[in-house]
Protein backbone atom coordinates (compact mmCIF):
# COMPACT_ATOMS: atom_id res chain seq x y z
CA UNK A 1 0.00 0.00 0.00
CA UNK A 2 1.25 3.49 -0.79
CA UNK A 3 2.75 5.39 2.16
CA UNK A 4 0.19 8.19 1.97
CA UNK A 5 -2.70 5.73 1.93
CA UNK A 6 -1.34 3.81 4.91
CA UNK A 7 -0.84 7.05 6.88
CA UNK A 8 -4.42 8.05 6.14
CA UNK A 9 -5.55 4.61 7.26
CA UNK A 10 -3.70 4.82 10.57
CA UNK A 11 -4.98 8.33 11.22
CA UNK A 12 -8.52 7.27 10.50
CA UNK A 13 -8.24 4.31 12.87
CA UNK A 14 -6.98 6.61 15.62
CA UNK A 15 -9.72 9.19 15.13
CA UNK A 16 -12.67 6.89 14.51
CA UNK A 17 -11.73 3.75 16.38
CA UNK A 18 -13.84 4.58 19.44
CA UNK A 19 -16.73 6.22 17.59
CA UNK A 20 -20.16 5.27 19.03
CA UNK A 21 -23.44 5.93 17.24
CA UNK A 22 -26.77 6.66 18.89
CA UNK A 23 -30.10 6.27 17.11
CA UNK A 24 -31.36 9.44 15.46
CA UNK A 25 -34.59 10.54 13.91
CA UNK A 26 -33.11 13.50 12.05
CA UNK A 27 -34.55 14.53 8.69
CA UNK A 28 -32.75 13.74 5.41
CA UNK A 29 -31.84 17.43 5.15
CA UNK A 30 -29.62 16.99 8.18
CA UNK A 31 -27.78 14.21 6.35
CA UNK A 32 -27.07 16.53 3.43
CA UNK A 33 -25.92 19.29 5.77
CA UNK A 34 -23.63 16.81 7.52
CA UNK A 35 -22.16 15.77 4.17
CA UNK A 36 -21.49 19.38 3.20
CA UNK A 37 -18.93 19.75 5.99
CA UNK A 38 -16.74 16.92 4.63
CA UNK A 39 -17.57 16.41 0.95
CA UNK A 40 -17.22 19.17 -1.69
CA UNK A 41 -20.58 20.27 -3.05
CA UNK A 42 -19.60 19.35 -6.60
CA UNK A 43 -19.27 15.72 -5.45
CA UNK A 44 -22.89 15.50 -4.18
CA UNK A 45 -25.85 15.37 -6.56
CA UNK A 46 -29.43 15.75 -5.31
CA UNK A 47 -32.58 15.42 -7.48
CA UNK A 48 -32.58 19.20 -7.85
CA UNK A 49 -29.05 19.14 -9.32
CA UNK A 50 -28.97 19.62 -13.14
CA UNK A 51 -26.66 16.60 -13.50
CA UNK A 52 -28.50 14.26 -11.10
CA UNK A 53 -30.23 12.22 -13.81
CA UNK A 54 -27.15 11.88 -16.01
CA UNK A 55 -25.04 10.75 -13.04
CA UNK A 56 -27.70 8.26 -11.95
CA UNK A 57 -28.12 6.85 -15.46
CA UNK A 58 -24.37 6.65 -16.09
CA UNK A 59 -24.18 3.21 -14.49
CA UNK A 60 -27.70 1.89 -15.12
CA UNK A 61 -27.59 -1.05 -17.53
CA UNK A 62 -31.28 -1.96 -17.63
CA UNK A 63 -34.11 0.49 -18.51
CA UNK A 64 -36.59 -1.36 -16.30
CA UNK A 65 -34.74 0.19 -13.34
CA UNK A 66 -35.12 3.72 -14.65
CA UNK A 67 -38.83 4.46 -14.72
CA UNK A 68 -41.07 7.10 -13.11
CA UNK A 69 -41.89 4.65 -10.30
CA UNK A 70 -38.29 3.65 -9.52
CA UNK A 71 -37.38 4.49 -5.91
CA UNK A 72 -34.43 6.82 -6.37
CA UNK A 73 -31.73 7.94 -3.94
CA UNK A 74 -31.85 11.02 -1.76
CA UNK A 75 -28.52 11.93 -3.35
CA UNK A 76 -25.54 10.48 -5.17
CA UNK A 77 -22.09 10.96 -3.64
CA UNK A 78 -19.21 10.67 -6.12
CA UNK A 79 -16.12 10.41 -3.91
CA UNK A 80 -12.60 11.08 -5.08
CA UNK A 81 -10.93 9.76 -1.92
CA UNK A 82 -11.63 7.51 1.04
CA UNK A 83 -12.59 10.37 3.38
CA UNK A 84 -15.64 11.15 1.23
CA UNK A 85 -16.88 7.58 1.59
CA UNK A 86 -16.24 7.66 5.32
CA UNK A 87 -18.19 10.91 5.60
CA UNK A 88 -21.16 9.39 3.76
CA UNK A 89 -21.22 6.43 6.16
CA UNK A 90 -20.68 8.53 9.29
CA UNK A 91 -23.37 11.04 8.29
CA UNK A 92 -25.68 8.22 7.25
CA UNK A 93 -25.33 6.46 10.59
CA UNK A 94 -25.88 9.71 12.45
CA UNK A 95 -28.98 10.72 10.49
CA UNK A 96 -30.61 7.38 9.62
CA UNK A 97 -29.77 7.39 5.93
CA UNK A 98 -28.40 4.12 4.58
CA UNK A 99 -25.93 4.10 1.71
CA UNK A 100 -25.82 1.77 -1.25
CA UNK A 101 -22.45 1.41 -2.98
CA UNK A 102 -22.16 1.29 -6.77
CA UNK A 103 -18.96 0.45 -8.66
CA UNK A 104 -20.23 -0.22 -12.17
CA UNK A 105 -23.97 -0.79 -12.07
CA UNK A 106 -23.97 -4.23 -13.66
CA UNK A 107 -25.83 -5.77 -10.72
CA UNK A 108 -28.71 -7.53 -12.42
CA UNK A 109 -31.38 -6.28 -9.99
CA UNK A 110 -30.03 -2.73 -9.73
CA UNK A 111 -29.77 -2.91 -5.94
CA UNK A 112 -26.70 -0.67 -5.86
CA UNK A 113 -28.73 2.37 -6.92
CA UNK A 114 -32.44 1.66 -6.33
CA UNK A 115 -34.74 0.15 -3.72
CA UNK A 116 -37.63 -2.25 -4.15
CA UNK A 117 -39.43 -0.52 -1.27
CA UNK A 118 -39.98 3.11 -0.26
CA UNK A 119 -36.90 4.11 1.72
CA UNK A 120 -34.53 7.02 2.20
CA UNK A 121 -31.05 6.09 1.02
CA UNK A 122 -28.01 7.59 -0.67
CA UNK A 123 -25.80 6.12 -3.38
CA UNK A 124 -22.03 6.20 -3.09
CA UNK A 125 -20.86 5.93 -6.70
CA UNK A 126 -17.20 4.87 -6.92
CA UNK A 127 -16.72 5.66 -10.62
CA UNK A 128 -14.10 8.30 -9.83
CA UNK A 129 -12.08 5.87 -7.72
CA UNK A 130 -10.65 3.93 -10.66
CA UNK A 131 -6.85 3.94 -10.42
CA UNK A 132 -4.81 0.86 -11.34
CA UNK A 133 -1.29 0.77 -9.85
CA UNK A 134 0.80 -2.08 -11.27
CA UNK A 135 3.96 -3.45 -9.63
CA UNK A 136 5.58 -5.37 -12.47
CA UNK A 137 8.44 -6.73 -10.37
CA UNK A 138 6.15 -8.13 -7.66
CA UNK A 139 3.50 -9.19 -10.23
CA UNK A 140 0.79 -7.47 -8.21
CA UNK A 141 -1.48 -4.47 -8.59
CA UNK A 142 -3.69 -2.26 -6.47
CA UNK A 143 -6.94 -1.54 -8.31
CA UNK A 144 -9.78 0.71 -7.15
CA UNK A 145 -13.32 -0.64 -7.05
CA UNK A 146 -14.60 1.95 -9.53
CA UNK A 147 -12.26 0.77 -12.28
CA UNK A 148 -13.82 -1.46 -14.91
CA UNK A 149 -12.66 -4.88 -16.01
CA UNK A 150 -11.55 -3.35 -19.30
CA UNK A 151 -9.55 -0.62 -17.58
CA UNK A 152 -7.79 -3.23 -15.45
CA UNK A 153 -6.94 -5.42 -18.42
CA UNK A 154 -5.60 -2.47 -20.40
CA UNK A 155 -3.51 -1.05 -17.55
CA UNK A 156 -1.95 -4.41 -16.65
CA UNK A 157 -1.07 -5.34 -20.24
CA UNK A 158 0.45 -1.94 -20.95
CA UNK A 159 2.44 -1.71 -17.72
CA UNK A 160 3.54 -5.34 -17.51
CA UNK A 161 3.53 -7.24 -20.83
CA UNK A 162 3.41 -10.94 -20.11
CA UNK A 163 1.15 -10.49 -17.08
CA UNK A 164 -2.65 -10.58 -16.93
CA UNK A 165 -5.53 -11.11 -14.52
CA UNK A 166 -8.36 -13.67 -14.51
CA UNK A 167 -11.71 -11.85 -14.56
CA UNK A 168 -14.85 -11.56 -16.66
CA UNK A 169 -15.48 -11.00 -20.37
CA UNK A 170 -17.66 -7.88 -20.08
CA UNK A 171 -15.30 -4.90 -20.10
CA UNK A 172 -17.74 -2.36 -18.58
CA UNK A 173 -18.23 -4.21 -15.28
CA UNK A 174 -17.11 -2.34 -12.18
CA UNK A 175 -14.46 -4.34 -10.35
CA UNK A 176 -15.89 -3.73 -6.89
CA UNK A 177 -19.03 -5.71 -7.60
CA UNK A 178 -17.31 -8.26 -9.84
CA UNK A 179 -14.75 -9.17 -7.19
CA UNK A 180 -17.30 -9.12 -4.38
CA UNK A 181 -19.25 -11.97 -5.96
CA UNK A 182 -16.42 -14.16 -7.22
CA UNK A 183 -15.40 -13.17 -10.74
CA UNK A 184 -15.74 -15.89 -13.38
CA UNK A 185 -13.85 -15.60 -16.65
CA UNK A 186 -12.06 -17.39 -19.47
CA UNK A 187 -8.87 -18.05 -17.47
CA UNK A 188 -10.50 -19.25 -14.25
CA UNK A 189 -9.74 -22.92 -14.89
CA UNK A 190 -6.04 -22.02 -15.09
CA UNK A 191 -5.83 -19.39 -12.35
CA UNK A 192 -9.06 -19.54 -10.37
CA UNK A 193 -11.75 -16.93 -9.88
CA UNK A 194 -10.83 -13.29 -9.42
CA UNK A 195 -11.28 -13.65 -5.66
CA UNK A 196 -8.77 -16.50 -5.56
CA UNK A 197 -6.15 -13.92 -6.55
CA UNK A 198 -7.02 -11.11 -4.10
CA UNK A 199 -4.21 -10.48 -1.61
CA UNK A 200 -5.42 -7.42 0.33
CA UNK A 201 -8.15 -4.79 0.29
CA UNK A 202 -9.20 -1.50 1.86
CA UNK A 203 -12.73 -1.13 3.16
CA UNK A 204 -14.87 1.47 4.90
CA UNK A 205 -16.88 -0.42 7.49
CA UNK A 206 -20.24 0.37 9.11
CA UNK A 207 -18.49 2.54 11.72
CA UNK A 208 -16.77 4.65 9.08
CA UNK A 209 -13.35 3.14 9.73
CA UNK A 210 -10.90 2.58 6.85
CA UNK A 211 -9.49 -0.92 7.22
CA UNK A 212 -6.95 -3.04 5.37
CA UNK A 213 -6.63 -6.84 5.52
CA UNK A 214 -4.73 -6.82 8.81
CA UNK A 215 -7.12 -4.40 10.49
CA UNK A 216 -10.33 -6.04 9.26
CA UNK A 217 -9.34 -9.54 10.40
CA UNK A 218 -9.54 -12.92 8.72
CA UNK A 219 -13.33 -13.36 8.88
CA UNK A 220 -14.16 -10.06 7.22
CA UNK A 221 -11.40 -10.45 4.62
CA UNK A 222 -12.81 -13.91 3.86
CA UNK A 223 -16.34 -12.52 3.56
CA UNK A 224 -15.64 -9.72 1.09
CA UNK A 225 -13.97 -12.14 -1.36
CA UNK A 226 -17.14 -13.69 -2.77
CA UNK A 227 -19.80 -12.87 -0.16
CA UNK A 228 -21.62 -10.44 -2.43
CA UNK A 229 -21.53 -6.68 -2.81
CA UNK A 230 -23.21 -4.23 -0.45
CA UNK A 231 -23.08 -6.48 2.61
CA UNK A 232 -20.11 -5.69 4.83
CA UNK A 233 -18.96 -2.20 3.90
CA UNK A 234 -17.63 -0.26 0.95
CA UNK A 235 -14.52 -1.90 -0.50
CA UNK A 236 -12.47 0.88 -2.07
CA UNK A 237 -9.47 -0.99 -3.48
CA UNK A 238 -8.06 -4.46 -3.95
CA UNK A 239 -4.52 -5.80 -4.09
CA UNK A 240 -4.41 -8.57 -6.68
CA UNK A 241 -1.95 -11.19 -7.83
CA UNK A 242 -1.15 -10.92 -11.53
CA UNK A 243 -0.66 -14.10 -13.55
CA UNK A 244 1.67 -14.98 -16.45
CA UNK A 245 0.39 -15.31 -20.00
CA UNK A 246 2.35 -16.12 -23.17
CA UNK A 247 3.01 -13.46 -25.78
CA UNK A 248 0.61 -15.25 -28.13
CA UNK A 249 -2.74 -16.80 -27.27
CA UNK A 250 -5.24 -18.34 -29.65
CA UNK A 251 -8.96 -17.68 -29.85
CA UNK A 252 -11.57 -19.56 -31.84
CA UNK A 253 -15.30 -19.15 -32.50
CA UNK A 254 -16.99 -22.25 -33.96
CA UNK A 255 -20.75 -22.31 -34.41
CA UNK A 256 -22.82 -25.45 -34.79
CA UNK A 257 -26.46 -25.61 -35.84
CA UNK A 258 -28.90 -28.33 -34.83
CA UNK A 259 -28.39 -29.99 -38.20
CA UNK A 260 -24.62 -29.85 -37.70
CA UNK A 261 -24.83 -31.75 -34.41
CA UNK A 262 -25.02 -28.89 -31.88
CA UNK A 263 -26.86 -30.98 -29.29
CA UNK A 264 -24.36 -33.82 -29.51
CA UNK A 265 -21.42 -31.41 -29.26
CA UNK A 266 -22.83 -29.68 -26.18
CA UNK A 267 -23.56 -33.07 -24.60
CA UNK A 268 -19.91 -34.09 -24.94
CA UNK A 269 -18.66 -30.62 -23.93
CA UNK A 270 -20.27 -30.94 -20.47
CA UNK A 271 -17.79 -33.50 -19.14
CA UNK A 272 -14.90 -32.67 -21.49
CA UNK A 273 -14.58 -28.92 -20.79
CA UNK A 274 -14.04 -29.20 -16.99
CA UNK A 275 -11.34 -31.85 -17.55
CA UNK A 276 -9.36 -30.20 -20.36
CA UNK A 277 -5.78 -29.00 -19.81
CA UNK A 278 -6.07 -25.81 -17.74
CA UNK A 279 -4.53 -23.65 -20.46
CA UNK A 280 -7.49 -24.52 -22.70
CA UNK A 281 -10.96 -23.16 -21.93
CA UNK A 282 -14.15 -23.55 -23.96
CA UNK A 283 -17.41 -21.84 -23.11
CA UNK A 284 -20.69 -22.21 -25.00
CA UNK A 285 -23.39 -19.72 -25.97
CA UNK A 286 -26.72 -21.29 -27.01
CA UNK A 287 -28.95 -19.01 -29.08
CA UNK A 288 -31.25 -19.30 -32.11
CA UNK A 289 -31.00 -23.12 -31.97
CA UNK A 290 -27.25 -22.86 -32.46
CA UNK A 291 -24.28 -23.39 -30.17
CA UNK A 292 -21.26 -21.08 -30.35
CA UNK A 293 -18.10 -22.66 -28.91
CA UNK A 294 -15.66 -19.94 -27.80
CA UNK A 295 -12.17 -21.29 -27.15
CA UNK A 296 -9.23 -19.54 -25.49
CA UNK A 297 -5.89 -21.32 -25.50
CA UNK A 298 -2.81 -19.94 -23.78
CA UNK A 299 -0.55 -20.91 -26.63
CA UNK A 300 -0.30 -21.09 -30.41
CA UNK A 301 -2.71 -22.28 -33.08
CA UNK A 302 -0.85 -25.45 -34.10
CA UNK A 303 -0.89 -26.89 -30.59
CA UNK A 304 -4.55 -25.97 -30.15
CA UNK A 305 -5.63 -27.66 -33.39
CA UNK A 306 -3.73 -30.83 -32.45
CA UNK A 307 -5.35 -30.90 -29.01
CA UNK A 308 -8.85 -30.26 -30.31
CA UNK A 309 -8.50 -32.82 -33.10
CA UNK A 310 -7.71 -35.41 -30.45
CA UNK A 311 -9.99 -34.34 -27.62
CA UNK A 312 -12.98 -32.72 -29.35
CA UNK A 313 -13.05 -33.79 -33.03
CA UNK A 314 -16.79 -33.07 -33.13
CA UNK A 315 -16.00 -29.36 -33.53
CA UNK A 316 -13.89 -30.00 -36.62
CA UNK A 317 -11.43 -27.23 -35.72
CA UNK A 318 -8.84 -26.34 -38.36
CA UNK A 319 -6.17 -23.64 -38.60
CA UNK A 320 -8.70 -21.49 -40.44
CA UNK A 321 -10.74 -21.31 -37.20
CA UNK A 322 -7.80 -19.96 -35.16
CA UNK A 323 -6.94 -16.35 -34.48
CA UNK A 324 -3.54 -15.79 -32.86
CA UNK A 325 -3.25 -12.56 -30.87
CA UNK A 326 -2.06 -11.07 -27.60
CA UNK A 327 -3.96 -11.81 -24.40
CA UNK A 328 -5.14 -8.19 -24.34
CA UNK A 329 -6.52 -8.47 -27.87
CA UNK A 330 -8.38 -11.64 -26.88
CA UNK A 331 -10.30 -9.73 -24.20
CA UNK A 332 -11.65 -7.50 -26.97
CA UNK A 333 -12.08 -10.20 -29.63
CA UNK A 334 -14.33 -12.38 -27.47
CA UNK A 335 -17.03 -9.70 -27.73
CA UNK A 336 -16.30 -8.08 -31.09
CA UNK A 337 -15.26 -11.08 -33.19
CA UNK A 338 -13.04 -8.68 -35.14
CA UNK A 339 -9.26 -8.86 -34.77
CA UNK A 340 -9.07 -5.24 -35.97
CA UNK A 341 -11.07 -3.86 -33.05
CA UNK A 342 -8.64 -1.58 -31.15
CA UNK A 343 -7.80 -2.58 -27.59
CA UNK A 344 -8.61 1.00 -26.51
CA UNK A 345 -12.29 0.03 -26.68
CA UNK A 346 -11.65 -1.59 -23.29
CA UNK A 347 -11.57 1.94 -21.85
CA UNK A 348 -15.10 2.75 -23.04
CA UNK A 349 -17.47 2.79 -20.06
CA UNK A 350 -20.56 3.73 -22.08
CA UNK A 351 -23.46 1.29 -22.26
CA UNK A 352 -26.94 1.41 -23.77
CA UNK A 353 -30.33 1.71 -22.09
CA UNK A 354 -32.19 0.40 -25.12
CA UNK A 355 -32.73 -3.23 -24.09
CA UNK A 356 -34.60 -4.69 -21.12
CA UNK A 357 -33.04 -7.81 -19.63
CA UNK A 358 -33.68 -10.50 -17.03
CA UNK A 359 -31.03 -12.98 -15.89
CA UNK A 360 -31.08 -16.21 -13.92
CA UNK A 361 -28.46 -18.86 -13.17
CA UNK A 362 -27.85 -22.51 -12.35
CA UNK A 363 -25.05 -24.98 -11.68
CA UNK A 364 -24.80 -28.42 -13.26
CA UNK A 365 -23.16 -31.32 -11.44
CA UNK A 366 -24.37 -34.23 -13.57
CA UNK A 367 -24.20 -34.09 -17.35
CA UNK A 368 -27.52 -33.51 -19.07
CA UNK A 369 -28.42 -36.21 -21.58
CA UNK A 370 -28.52 -35.75 -25.34
CA UNK A 371 -32.29 -36.43 -25.30
CA UNK A 372 -32.76 -33.53 -22.89
CA UNK A 373 -30.57 -31.20 -24.96
CA UNK A 374 -32.77 -32.06 -27.92
CA UNK A 375 -35.62 -30.60 -25.86
CA UNK A 376 -33.66 -27.58 -24.64
CA UNK A 377 -32.63 -26.29 -28.07
CA UNK A 378 -36.23 -25.66 -29.27
CA UNK A 379 -36.55 -23.06 -26.49
CA UNK A 380 -34.19 -21.00 -28.67
CA UNK A 381 -36.36 -21.18 -31.75
CA UNK A 382 -35.21 -18.01 -33.45
CA UNK A 383 -38.13 -15.86 -32.31
CA UNK A 384 -37.32 -16.25 -28.61
CA UNK A 385 -35.17 -13.31 -27.51
CA UNK A 386 -32.81 -15.05 -25.17
CA UNK A 387 -29.65 -17.07 -24.76
CA UNK A 388 -27.84 -19.43 -22.43
CA UNK A 389 -24.15 -19.12 -21.52
CA UNK A 390 -22.33 -22.20 -20.21
CA UNK A 391 -19.10 -21.52 -18.26
CA UNK A 392 -16.91 -24.58 -17.49
CA UNK A 393 -15.53 -25.14 -14.02
CA UNK A 394 -12.96 -27.72 -12.97
CA UNK A 395 -9.25 -26.97 -12.97
CA UNK A 396 -8.09 -24.42 -10.41
CA UNK A 397 -11.67 -23.42 -9.55
CA UNK A 398 -12.51 -26.96 -8.46
CA UNK A 399 -9.24 -27.57 -6.62
CA UNK A 400 -9.99 -24.93 -3.98
CA UNK A 401 -12.11 -26.08 -1.03
CA UNK A 402 -15.73 -24.88 -0.98
CA UNK A 403 -15.21 -23.18 2.39
CA UNK A 404 -11.95 -21.40 1.54
CA UNK A 405 -13.97 -18.51 0.07
CA UNK A 406 -17.70 -17.73 0.27
CA UNK A 407 -18.09 -18.98 -3.34
CA UNK A 408 -19.18 -22.60 -2.74
CA UNK A 409 -19.75 -23.90 -6.28
CA UNK A 410 -16.47 -25.73 -6.71
CA UNK A 411 -16.16 -29.44 -5.92
CA UNK A 412 -18.16 -31.55 -8.35
CA UNK A 413 -19.48 -28.63 -10.42
CA UNK A 414 -19.24 -29.16 -14.18
CA UNK A 415 -20.38 -25.72 -15.29
CA UNK A 416 -22.46 -22.65 -14.56
CA UNK A 417 -25.47 -21.63 -16.64
CA UNK A 418 -26.47 -18.02 -17.15
CA UNK A 419 -29.89 -17.49 -18.73
CA UNK A 420 -30.51 -14.13 -20.38
CA UNK A 421 -33.79 -12.78 -21.74
CA UNK A 422 -33.95 -9.44 -23.54
CA UNK A 423 -36.77 -7.39 -24.98
CA UNK A 424 -37.80 -3.85 -25.82
CA UNK A 425 -40.68 -1.78 -24.47
CA UNK A 426 -43.16 -3.14 -21.96
CA UNK A 427 -43.53 -6.65 -23.39
CA UNK A 428 -43.74 -9.79 -21.26
CA UNK A 429 -42.37 -12.27 -23.80
CA UNK A 430 -38.85 -12.08 -22.35
CA UNK A 431 -39.80 -12.57 -18.68
CA UNK A 432 -42.28 -15.33 -19.55
CA UNK A 433 -39.71 -17.11 -21.72
CA UNK A 434 -36.92 -17.10 -19.14
CA UNK A 435 -39.28 -18.16 -16.35
CA UNK A 436 -40.53 -21.07 -18.45
CA UNK A 437 -37.04 -22.21 -19.40
CA UNK A 438 -35.82 -21.91 -15.80
CA UNK A 439 -38.72 -24.08 -14.60
CA UNK A 440 -38.05 -26.62 -17.36
CA UNK A 441 -34.40 -26.91 -16.30
CA UNK A 442 -35.10 -27.63 -12.63
CA UNK A 443 -34.76 -31.45 -12.80
CA UNK A 444 -31.36 -31.22 -14.51
CA UNK A 445 -29.44 -28.79 -12.29
CA UNK A 446 -28.08 -28.70 -8.73
CA UNK A 447 -30.54 -29.34 -5.91
CA UNK A 448 -31.00 -28.93 -2.15
CA UNK A 449 -30.56 -26.05 -2.64
CA UNK A 450 -30.75 -25.17 -6.30
CA UNK A 451 -27.54 -23.19 -6.73
CA UNK A 452 -27.25 -19.67 -8.10
CA UNK A 453 -24.39 -17.22 -8.69
CA UNK A 454 -24.59 -14.07 -6.57
CA UNK A 455 -23.10 -11.95 -9.36
CA UNK A 456 -26.17 -12.92 -11.41
CA UNK A 457 -28.42 -11.66 -8.64
CA UNK A 458 -32.05 -12.78 -8.97
CA UNK A 459 -34.76 -11.50 -6.64
CA UNK A 460 -37.10 -14.27 -7.81
CA UNK A 461 -35.34 -16.70 -5.47
CA UNK A 462 -36.14 -14.63 -2.39
CA UNK A 463 -36.05 -11.24 -0.70
CA UNK A 464 -35.23 -10.18 2.84
CA UNK A 465 -37.77 -9.27 5.45
CA UNK A 466 -36.88 -6.92 8.29
CA UNK A 467 -37.80 -7.85 11.87
CA UNK A 468 -36.97 -5.61 14.81
CA UNK A 469 -34.96 -3.25 12.65
CA UNK A 470 -32.61 -5.88 11.18
CA UNK A 471 -32.84 -8.38 8.36
CA UNK A 472 -34.34 -11.73 9.32
CA UNK A 473 -31.85 -14.59 9.14
CA UNK A 474 -34.59 -17.03 8.17
CA UNK A 475 -35.68 -14.91 5.20
CA UNK A 476 -32.05 -14.54 4.15
CA UNK A 477 -31.49 -18.29 4.16
CA UNK A 478 -34.10 -18.73 1.42
CA UNK A 479 -31.89 -17.04 -1.17
CA UNK A 480 -28.58 -17.07 0.71
CA UNK A 481 -28.03 -20.80 0.68
CA UNK A 482 -28.59 -20.85 -3.09
CA UNK A 483 -25.76 -18.35 -3.53
CA UNK A 484 -23.44 -19.45 -0.73
CA UNK A 485 -24.43 -22.99 0.30
CA UNK A 486 -22.99 -23.97 3.66
CA UNK A 487 -20.99 -20.73 3.79
CA UNK A 488 -24.10 -18.62 4.35
CA UNK A 489 -24.14 -19.09 8.13
CA UNK A 490 -20.50 -18.01 8.46
CA UNK A 491 -21.25 -14.93 6.34
CA UNK A 492 -24.17 -14.05 8.61
CA UNK A 493 -22.06 -14.52 11.75
CA UNK A 494 -19.39 -12.27 10.25
CA UNK A 495 -22.06 -9.70 9.43
CA UNK A 496 -23.19 -9.84 13.05
CA UNK A 497 -19.65 -9.07 14.19
CA UNK A 498 -18.93 -6.16 11.85
CA UNK A 499 -22.41 -4.67 11.22
CA UNK A 500 -24.74 -5.88 13.95
CA UNK A 501 -27.11 -2.96 13.33
CA UNK A 502 -27.49 -4.01 9.67
CA UNK A 503 -26.51 -0.60 8.28
CA UNK A 504 -25.39 -1.94 4.89
CA UNK A 505 -28.65 -3.49 3.79
CA UNK A 506 -30.64 -4.22 0.63
CA UNK A 507 -33.22 -6.71 -0.57
CA UNK A 508 -30.65 -9.51 -0.74
CA UNK A 509 -28.01 -8.47 1.77
CA UNK A 510 -26.52 -10.91 4.25
CA UNK A 511 -28.39 -10.63 7.60
CA UNK A 512 -26.52 -10.28 10.90
CA UNK A 513 -26.53 -13.48 12.97
CA UNK A 514 -25.54 -12.65 16.51
CA UNK A 515 -25.55 -16.23 17.78
CA UNK A 516 -25.58 -19.69 16.23
CA UNK A 517 -28.96 -21.32 15.84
Amino acid sequence: MAVSTRMALLLTLCVLGCCVFAPSLAAPGDFLQCLSSSVPSERVFTPSSPSFTSVLVSSIRNPKFFTPTTVRPLCIVTPTNASHVQAAVLCGRRHDVRVRVRSGGHDYEGLSYRSERPEVFAVVDLANLRAVRVDRVAATAWVDSGATVGELYYAVAKAAPGLAFPAGVCSTMGLGGHFSGGGMGMMMRKYGLSIDNVLDATLVDANGRLLDKEAMGSDLFWAIRGGGGGNFGAVLSWKIRLVPVPSTVTFSNIQKTIDQGAASAVTKWQTLAPALPEALSIRVIVQNQQALFQTLYLGGCSALVRAMSSLFPELGMTRADCREMSWLQSTVYINSGDIKTPVETLLNRTTSLSTFTKNKSDYVKQAITKDTWDKIFPWFNGSAAGLMILEPHGGRVGSIADADTPYPHRSGVLYNIQYVAFWTGNGTDGPDWISGLYNFMEPFVSKSPRGAYVNYRDLDIGENTVVGGVTSYDSGKVWGESYFGGNFERLAITKGKVDAGDYFRNEQSVPPLLSRK
